[in-house]
């Protein structure tokens, strides 16, 4: 079985190979065709496969697919002895351990592609987000994302401090990218604001996010990199919202309650780097320490930060001063009828429930947490 950690020393790398900011772009096509994707399905419908949405995502998958298998025939047929050191086998071929991962992935999102196009065909317009399609697809570029990440840290680990702390970012910048993606998939149930006073929308935050922000504390050798990450999703969101708006759009399909004239913006993001500056500080904290403390610590933090801020704030989300530029204006479907619940809170429950239920999330967050600091205690040592 091949090891995953370099048993003899690589050469220190003296740049930034091409591949890297290629697979970091792939892992961003992806989240920013699913952001648009969503928008273009809230404003427009179902039209034609060939939306400008998909052809993102698929870029993804696309330059992932070619930029990891030239990777690998290169360092398969004409790798230098650093690069096959750097690399594992698989069926008589040597690459980076990410970038097996990325063209796993990249045929995963190609085979889900007509599979998606049949079920559209057959049922219409996805009435939620996790379709049969939908999973498959989103197993391919979550699994180029995380490939992208290895590949980055693995990188990072190598150069030590010869590139200074620019590896380091870009290993939380791929935090990030995976943080963004899991808001995505978690979209029906923590994406809008007026979900904010129930307990569903912190246990679909527990499950989501307290792994990728431990995990980059331990794999990216920077300060605050949880923070960084959360910015990085912060910043990706804000920006689609801000975009998309401006774009138009007009319905395509019945029934149409709503005079819509441009692309659905996503809604803001959570506010999360005020819970990630306290998970980063919880690691600095507890570094050495034992994990199995560590993660209900950052567990706590999270949770508390995120419902403290998020409770208060989603207050003026939720109403009419809001709808404007910055937080988005035209922010609701086509398909959904006027009325008071976009300035409402939604499906609320009595006090004892909603404990009962953050109670569930902090113990969730502390097993994503706890799996988090594993993944990247591990990361930090992969050289592969």
């Amino acid at each position: 079985m091949a090891t995953l950690a370099a048993p003899t020393p690589v050469a220190r790398p003296a740049a930034i190979p091409w591949y890297i900011p290629a697979v970091l772009t792939a892992a961003l096509c992806a989240v920013i065709g699913v952001t648009w994707d969503i928008s273009w399905h809230r404003a427009i419908g179902r039209d034609t496969f060939w939306t400008p949405a998909h052809i993102a995502i698929y870029a993804s998958g696309i330059i992932a697919g070619l930029t990891c298998g030239w990777l690998v025939l290169k360092t398969t047929f004409a790798g230098t002895p650093d690069e096959r050191a750097a690399s594992v086998g698989f069926w008589g071929f040597r690459g980076p351990l990410g970038a097996w991962l990325a063209i796993w992935g990249s045929f995963a999102m190609v085979v889900s592609a007509p599979f998606d196009d049949w079920w559209h065909n057959a049922y219409g317009l996805d009435v939620e987000i996790l379709s049969p399609p939908h999973a498959v697809l989103g197993l391919g570029f979550d699994a180029i994302e995380l490939g992208a990440l290895l590949m980055v840290t693995s990188f990072q680990n190598r150069a030590g401090d010869t590139l200074g702390r620019l590896p380091g970012y870009l290993v939380a910048f791929g935090a990030g990218v995976l943080f963004t993606n899991y808001s995505l998939f978690t979209f029906e149930y923590n994406g809008f604001p007026n979900a904010a006073h129930n307990g569903t929308y912190y246990i679909a935050s527990a499950v989501a996010f307290p792994a990728v922000l431990a995990m980059v504390t331990r794999a990216a050798k920077v300060p605050w990199p949880a923070t960084f990450a959360a910015a990085v999703y912060m910043t990706i969101t804000a920006v689609m919202l801000w975009v998309l708006q401006l774009l138009p759009a007009t319905p395509g399909l019945a029934p149409v309650y709503r005079n819509v004239t441009h692309l659905v913006p996503p809604p803001f993001p959570m506010l999360m780097v005020i819970p990630a500056l306290a998970v980063d500080w919880v690691s600095r904290r507890r570094q050495g320490r034992s994990d199995w403390l560590t993660a209900p610590m950052i567990a706590f933090v999270f949770l508390t930060l995120l419902l403290g801020v998020q409770w208060f704030f989603s207050k003026y989300q939720i109403s009419p001063a809001s709808e404007n530029w910055f937080f988005g204006v035209g922010r609701w479907d086509y398909s959904s009828r006027p009325g008071p619940w976009q300035n409402a809170y939604w499906d609320l429950e009595p006090r004892g429930v909603l404990l009962k239920r953050v109670g569930l999330a902090i113990l969730f967050a502390s097993v994503t947490s706890r799996i988090g600091l594993a993944l990247g205690k591990w990361m930090s040592r992969v050289t592969r």
